[in-house]
């Protein structure tokens, strides 16, 4: 943040700001909702964070690696059917409750908000595309189209164009060989990543309810209520 001030780049160090600020969430969730995270969750979110501020946004590994923001969509997608589920989770363990989910609905309720959050994310990302010119959402360069505006004879049928090697914008060559994609191909990548992420742990926490107890792979992702012996220790450290 101090290098990046002293730079010149304000908005990156924006960037570090909202980064510690994020670093602290899990911290705060535990100490203020008496929600226990295991440590492989917690350390997976803060891996998460810092992949995608630092070294996605500051270092520019989105343009670096492909892979990148791919990798961190799917992950987003695991992480966020880990919250859903232990949301459900511990509603369905709390007796002030009188509602009990099989284990299938706790899943599709953990997939579910896992996709949810996934659009409102590309929902934001296409906003501020709109309205500031961020590019959030990466164009992709391909060499066909297919479209209905190129009908001439307005019939509604698509007009193809392959293999397109230049493009003209204003009398002036676009300087790519290909025709430049406005973000839909990266949005539906996105989404569709994230899908795998959320069915993969909404399927690890299937089987972590049916049969409860036995799987400690699962256990080592989904939050959990603090225990009594737990809030003690806090109090005492505070």
């Amino acid at each position: 943040m101090i290098a990046q001030f002293f730079n010149g780049n304000y908005e990156n160090v924006f960037l570090c700001i909202l980064t510690l600020i994020l670093f602290l969430v899990p911290s705060f969730i535990q100490m203020n909702y008496h929600i226990k995270l295991p440590d492989t969750l917690e350390v997976i979110i803060l891996l998460f964070i810092f992949a995608a501020e630092i070294l996605g946004e500051i270092h520019a590994f989105y343009l670096e690696f492909p892979f990148w923001d791919t990798m961190l969509h799917t992950l987003n997608g695991f992480l966020a059917a880990a919250i859903g589920f232990s949301m459900v989770d511990i509603l369905n363990r709390t007796e002030r409750f009188s509602f009990k989910l099989a284990p299938i609905y706790m899943s599709i309720v953990a997939f579910c908000f896992s996709m949810t959050i996934g659009v409102m994310w590309e929902f934001f990302e296409f906003f501020m595309d709109q309205f500031f010119m961020l590019d959030m959402q990466k164009d992709t360069v391909i060499h066909t189209i297919s479209s209905v505006m190129l009908d001439p004879t307005n019939s509604n049928r698509p007009v193809m164009i392959a293999d397109i090697a230049e493009v003209t914008v204003n009398g002036q060559p676009l300087g790519i060989d290909g025709y430049l994609d406005i973000g839909l191909i990266d949005t539906m990548k996105d989404l569709m990543v994230n899908f795998i992420g959320a069915v993969v742990f909404s399927t690890i926490g299937y089987f972590y309810i049916k049969y409860r107890g036995k799987l400690r792979f699962a256990s080592r992702f989904i939050p959990k209520v603090a225990a009594k012996e737990d809030d003690k220790k806090r109090k005492y450290i505070e």
